[in-house]
């Protein structure tokens, strides 16, 4: 098959994430089985226009604010000439709206829709812009082929008329041959715990959530810590928060720490050294980083929202909590550390529960979706 994919951002951009991850892993599997793939994306400072990258011939215009106008153009330009069996319109923030001028079958792939969510993030005008996007969603891709991510967007695009017998779930996964999938016998994460957050500093993550809980077990727990894994706009916020909080004194030097962006050959190091991974997020699609944490024997304390609770299996792989119940977080965080049965528990469920997800087999099914696609087009 010759398949066209519409993303607003390569994994190679600074503000790429779990959706850019799990496009890459897919696509290159696919690619790799014999197939076309380009990708049309953004660009970013310092980036070609064209490249290959494992084998995906990415082609990157516009910018990330306005991307979203180049994608009709260029189909209607060039790629509508370009003898594509398939078009993936990867939903993710602003759709691109491809059922309205794309001639080929459509297959959309989506992570996880903002909603109200938006408006923590953005503020009333940009996000109003994105809420008001994503309200005309059901009504352009109706009779649209989906993938969803997890349960939770599925139940969402339902929700939003979307018919269920047009979704597939196929969940974001890991490669196991990148992780340890064993517990890390280190006796100093039991007597200096680490308590990690990993991915984008964005306000809707809510990283504030997780200062705040700290602050409240900081003196019971004297040797414990806190890793802020990460960059993004919300940073210098959560800095000032951390000093108001007097996270940064003297009385507890050296127990915070902004770590910025690491290279990926780290990532396993330090999700490894974790004691938990915390993630309290108001919406994901999915969290990726949850399943790589426990592909290295960590527990994950997790939100209680869309996307986070299909990705922690509750007692079992990690501890879900009320979202913005900034007591319960604390509560959560003083109950695995001071039970260490449960967390032996947890560590266990934890490896477990990852070994469930591989690239490959999501790769597979999409590639079967999209040969499905082909034979019958949705939108006709």
């Amino acid at each position: 098959m010759n398949i066209l994919v519409f993303n607003w951002q390569d994994r190679s951009n600074p503000f790429a994430g779990g959706a850019e991850t799990h496009l890459h892993e897919i696509f290159s599997r696919i690619v790799s089985a014999g197939h076309h793939v380009t990708l049309f994306c953004s660009m970013f400072k310092g980036a070609q226009h064209e490249e290959v990258l494992d084998g995906i011939h990415v082609i990157r215009e516009g910018s990330r604010n306005t991307f979203n106008f180049c994608v009709p153009r260029r189909y209607r330009r060039d790629f509508c000439y370009r003898n594509f069996d398939v078009v993936v319109d990867d939903i993710n923030k602003i759709p691109f709206y491809t059922p309205l001028y794309v001639r080929e079958p459509i297959l959309a792939l989506v992570h996880h829709f903002f909603g109200t969510s938006i408006f923590a993030e953005a503020g009333c005008v940009a996000g109003g812009y994105v809420y008001a996007a994503e309200a005309l969603l059901p009504y352009v891709y109706r009779r649209i082929r989906f993938v969803a991510v997890s349960q939770s967007t599925k139940d969402e695009l339902v929700c939003k008329g979307i018919p269920s017998e047009h979704i597939d779930v196929v969940p974001n996964c890991i490669n196991p041959a990148q992780f340890p999938f064993a517990i890390q016998q280190n006796p100093a994460a039991t007597l200096t715990p680490i308590i990690t957050y990993f991915g984008r500093l964005k306000r809707y993550k809510s990283v504030h959530h997780l200062l705040q809980a700290f602050a409240l077990i900081a003196d019971e727990f004297p040797h414990s810590k806190l890793r802020i894994v990460g960059k993004g706009d919300a940073e210098a916020e959560l800095r000032r928060l951390a000093n108001r909080l007097g996270l940064t004194t003297d009385r507890y030097a050296g127990r915070i720490e902004f770590m910025g962006l690491i290279p990926e050959e780290q990532k396993v190091t330090v999700l490894s050294e974790a004691y938990c991974v915390v993630h309290p997020s108001m919406k994901e699609g999915w969290g990726i980083v949850n399943i790589e944490a426990n592909a290295c024997g960590v527990p994950v304390i997790a939100a209680d929202v869309p996307g986070l609770r299909d990705a922690v299996r509750h007692e079992y792989s990690g501890l879900l909590y009320e979202y913005g119940n900034i007591h319960a977080l604390a509560d959560t965080i003083r109950r695995i550390l001071k039970d260490r049965q449960l967390y032996s528990q947890l560590q266990r469920g934890a490896l477990a529960f990852a070994r469930q997800f591989t690239w490959d087999i999501s790769a597979h099914r999409i590639l079967q979706i999209l040969e499905e696609c082909c034979a019958y087009n949705f939108s006709q």
